[in-house]
């Protein structure tokens, strides 16, 4: 197994399909950046499925077991059943997972179980609309949301994860409401702390809701006790109700960094690799793979940057206030 300059295992490739998404949350894609005048990426700079495929079948050789398809927004991307399949019969990856919006889920679900998809997380910041479309800056239902998420429990892709990135100010209040619609169903939700991915969201410390702060306001209402990790490396800190209806995760990178059981690398939807969700820089792929570069020589260079690696944002975020000092990779390019 492929090891980084910290011992950590090279374990999660998460995939970028494309830079597009149909949404523009403020978290992520804020519409006066990504406007009408924004030049997404052109298509012969995105990586064909065959692409993927094989970059896929490199990792899987360095240690890699679990592969997350990502954006953008990944339903975007015509025929992702098709790539589905081709991963799906990649020797040595055990699971083969989505993040989504949710939007187009329903239309998809079915498919995508069939072609060999094994999860899928959703997106989810409210139940109410007025505080989506708010925070979508766009008109969204939260009954298409949650129909997705109903076809996608339906298509045996559980159990669901449902991400809420909680934002003082604007979705805090909506806490409570959120875990007692997921208590006692098939989802799973996950409280995340608002982060400082990329460079136009307007971060401000001020504006994160800390995992405790979370905690305090769903256990007040239904006891809570801690749960074991199932896996090592596992972002989301667990907690069960003691009453039995089931169970929420908190993910807290900015008030207590799990930097040092990260074992996730990043493909852009253009092919390079990216060793941290916070990253500046990453290794162009796509170069190597347009240049007839054999599986060796592709496999030395993933081997090579990942052995070098030694990133721990979040971690330094605390350290030496780094947040601000130059331009981060954004979340939309990158993959969330």
């Amino acid at each position: 197994m492929t090891r980084d300059r910290f011992e950590r295992p090279l374990r999660d490739l998460r995939i970028s399909v494309t830079d597009r998404c149909n949404l523009r949350c403020r978290y992520c894609m804020p519409r006066e950046v990504y406007g009408p005048g924004f030049r997404f990426l052109p298509r012969q700079e995105i990586l064909s499925f065959e692409e993927i495929a094989r970059v896929a079948r490199v990792f899987a050789r360095l240690g890699v077991c679990k592969l997350r398809l990502t954006g953008g927004e990944p339903l975007l991307r015509r025929e992702l059943e098709r790539l589905v399949q081709t991963l799906a019969g990649i020797e040595g990856i055990e699971e083969i997972a989505m993040t989504t919006n949710g939007v187009l889920l329903a239309d998809h679900a079915q498919a995508l179980a069939k072609a060999g998809l094994t999860r899928v997380t959703v997106s989810l910041d409210a139940l109410d609309d007025e505080v989506l479309a708010a925070i979508a800056d766009a008109p969204l239902p939260g009954r298409r949301v949650l129909d997705g998420i109903d076809a996608a429990l339906d298509a045996g892709l559980h159990p669901v994860k449902v991400n809420m990135v909680v934002r003082r100010g604007l979705n805090e209040h909506c806490i409570a409401a959120m875990a007692a619609h997921f208590r006692g169903t098939r989802a799973v939700l996950r409280f995340i702390e608002y982060m400082d991915v990329g460079s136009t969201n307007g971060w401000r410390h001020a504006e994160v809701v800390p995992a405790q702060e979370v905690l305090r306001i769903v256990g007040e209402r239904w006891p809570l006790e801690p749960l074991a990790p199932r896996m090592d490396g596992e972002v989301a800190t667990r907690y069960r109700y003691r009453d039995g209806a089931g169970e929420i995760g908190v993910i807290h990178s900015v008030s207590q960094p799990f930097c040092a059981t990260c074992t996730r690398a990043r493909l852009s939807a253009d092919g390079k690799l990216f060793t941290c969700l916070f990253a500046r820089h990453g290794t162009d792929l796509r170069a190597l793979l347009r240049a007839d570069a054999s599986d060796a020589q592709i496999e030395s260079a993933v081997g090579e940057v990942w052995g070098r690696r030694a990133d721990r944002y979040s971690q330094e975020r605390a350290e030496r206030a780094v947040a601000g000092d130059s331009p981060k990779i954004e979340m939309s390019y990158i993959g969330g």
